[in-house]
């Protein structure tokens, strides 16, 4: 587990209820929404990947804490294709494959991921400080 899923558990457990550790659906969807993409980017940081790819190890790294469906993970991909952080091309089929778009991190890409985790890194010291009182 990276210390970026760790530092989201982290979270979450403490900002859920007190009847059973279920989260709040509203504090769950505003931190998910935050983080997602910078994980997006850090998944393509050594290698481009399709959408499933990413929605598949997304699943996993996260224990299932960040299972999203293609209608949440595509306008992301949209929005860093459009900010220059990411490019995309489509594959050639071969047989019976079909064709994919996968994505890439570009340079631009790779230095926001770089400025995005010293900001969570940042960030997460200082709310673990403030929750540590």
């Amino acid at each position: 587990m990276t210390i970026l899923t760790y530092s989201i558990r982290m979270y979450l457990v403490l900002l859920s209820n007190r009847k059973g550790d279920v989260l709040n659906p509203k504090y769950e969807k505003q931190i998910k929404k935050g983080v997602l993409e910078i994980l997006v980017l850090k998944l393509l940081e050594n290698d481009e990947k399709y959408g499933y790819q990413l929605i598949s190890e997304l699943k996993e790294k996260s224990g299932g804490m960040f299972t999203l469906k293609e209608g949440t993970l595509y306008p992301i991909l949209y929005r860093l294709e459009d900010e220059g952080l990411v490019i995309s091309r489509w594959s050639e089929p071969k047989g019976k494959e079909i064709s994919r778009k996968y994505y890439q991190i570009t340079y631009k890409g790779g230095q926001e991921l770089k400025e995005l985790c010293e900001l969570w890194n940042d960030f997460q010291k200082n709310v673990k400080e403030i929750l540590e009182g």
